[in-house]
């Protein structure tokens, strides 16, 4: 591979930039919500359930201990409604979780859709530019590839298939162009820009392309996941910022259709799965997280990328932007992948 370390263009001078108060991007890989139907094609209904719950949580003070305040507190109904989302009891494809969404990859990625510094936007795009012609978002591309692929988007209904099967099709004028069908769980998960999969290096090849011109580029992609009738599913579980008092205590996320309410997984919950490519960090041991500001992974309470380390991404792209201070090849990536994810940056409070 080309060395990404070396010298960006100087064309314009670091003293005459600055941060601009005002910095936006757009995703340039951009998911729908993921549906969920049966097999079959039924799509996957929420349903309440009513259930009485036990005492579960941890006794925080010692006299909570005492027996006969506990069995006074297990006495005590401790009633809930929960949203369910499962398979079919019965019929053809009652065993199998198919879940669906759709992609959209946008090119110009050295452009800001916002930016209020002239000579800042000019840098940017002589920077990008320079990065695609060495790398073409190869590198990138591949890895958003393999987590197509490998079904990572389906989260937790991964962990409870017994096997997987990925289709992913390159639309063009809304038809199928091309075709790529994967095994999921032979492609694994921390491995991330390693697979030597011929048909995964040719998905890549496709979504660096578009991220390296200024074509758009649709994907379509159906994951079969074969589990057993009857089983709960996982779609997102809603955020809800006000509880009333008989509220549910889980909401889960849905789709209006002419089915009705069809179970799903948030747009958002899709595109951090497919991002999951930075194994760049400080200290990593070779397990992607997703590319985010301060390598931020809320499940283990952590970012990986502190301020105080220089690895962030707005230290990375300060120094590379306004010091002419090159990252190293991994950060570059990095910080092309925070790019691609969209956001704003700017330096107004």
């Amino acid at each position: 591979m080309t060395d990404l370390s070396r010298a960006s263009s100087k064309s314009i001078p670091v003293n005459e930039i600055s941060n601009p108060s005002v910095l936006a991007f757009e995703r340039k890989i951009d998911p729908s919500d993921a549906i969920f139907t049966s097999g079959s094609g039924e799509p996957i209904i929420l349903r309440e359930k009513a259930v009485r719950g036990t005492i579960s949580n941890r006794i925080k003070k010692e006299k909570d201990a005492d027996p006969a305040k506990l069995d006074a507190a297990i006495e005590s109904p401790n009633l809930q409604t929960v949203d369910v989302a499962t398979l079919p009891v019965d019929g053809k494809g009652a065993d199998t979780l198919e879940v669906t969404f759709n992609v959209r990859v946008i090119g110009n990625v050295g452009d800001p859709c916002a930016c209020n510094e002239p000579n800042y936007r000019n840098r940017l795009r002589s920077v990008v530019d320079e990065y695609a012609a060495r790398d073409g978002f190869r590198t990138l591309g591949l890895r958003y590839a393999e987590n197509l692929a490998n079904a990572r988007a389906l989260w937790r209904n991964r962990l409870s298939a017994q096997s997987i099967e990925t289709t992913v099709k390159f639309l063009q004028d809304g038809k199928t162009a091309k075709a790529w069908t994967f095994d999921s769980f032979s492609l694994h998960l921390n491995e991330a820009g390693l697979s030597k999969n011929r048909d995964v290096i040719e998905l890549g090849e496709v979504i660096a392309g578009a991220l390296a011109g200024k074509s758009l580029v649709f994907l379509e992609v159906v994951s079969r996941a074969q589990m057993a009738p009857g089983l709960e599913v996982f779609p997102s579980q809603e955020l809800i910022m006000e509880r009333t008092r008989n509220g549910k205590s889980r909401t889960l996320y849905a789709v209006e259709t002419k089915s009705g309410p069809v179970a799903a997984l948030h747009s958002q919950k899709v595109g951090n799965a497919l991002r999951t490519v930075d194994t760049w960090y400080p200290g990593s041991d070779g397990m992607p997280i997703a590319a985010e500001m301060y390598g931020a992974v809320t499940t283990m309470s952590k970012a990986f990328r502190q301020p105080r380390q220089k690895r962030d991404f707005y230290n990375l792209l300060d120094g590379w932007m306004l010091k002419n201070k090159v990252p190293s090849e991994g950060d570059q990536h990095y910080v092309m992948a925070c790019i691609i994810r969209g956001g704003v940056f700017g330096s107004a409070e």
